[in-house]
């Protein structure tokens, strides 16, 4: 992979409401590459996403966090202070660092715990590379065909 031609414009900002397309749009992109296997040829519920992101931006507690190049938003982190809800980076950056960047920001914020699929085996080998362990807590997936999610917990949380 090369990223040559997708230097950052500029570094970390916080995202706004005229990017909720934008962050839908990575979310697709990201889910699409790394989530095939879990979610098929399922249509990619587009109008509930860019809700949700419409309502987390309006959310005081919630943060969300862009790195974005002349092609769009690069990555995106979204936390509340003790949750990391979202982390995505463009299939075209996989493997530059962003994803660790991203989390390093959520949990220099004070995000403990995190939801991650059970089948998305790229983010839960971050997550235990960066020493956060399951915590046996799992629930459905809001989203068709409503796979397991299972929750981590940071190093201290977990007890390592």
């Amino acid at each position: 992979m090369t990223t040559e031609g997708h230097a950052p414009r500029r570094g970390w900002r916080r995202a706004t409401a005229d990017d909720v397309v934008a962050l839908r749009d990575l979310e697709r992109a990201a889910s699409r590459a790394g989530l095939a296997h879990v979610f098929g040829d399922l249509p990619y519920p587009d109008d509930d996403v860019l809700a949700r992101w419409a309502l987390l931006l309006d959310d005081p507690t919630v943060v969300v966090d862009v790195v974005d190049d002349e092609d769009g938003l690069v990555v995106l982190a979204a936390h509340d202070g003790s949750t990391l809800r979202h982390l995505a980076v463009r299939p075209d950056r996989w493997g530059a660092g962003l994803a660790r960047d991203g989390f390093a920001r959520a949990e220099a914020a004070g995000a403990r715990r995190l939801w991650v699929l059970a089948d998305n085996h790229r983010a839960r080998t971050l997550y235990e590379s960066l020493g956060w362990r399951p915590t046996g807590e799992s629930q459905e997936c809001p989203w068709a065909p409503y796979p397991t999610e299972v929750e981590y917990a940071a190093p201290a949380e977990a007890g390592s």
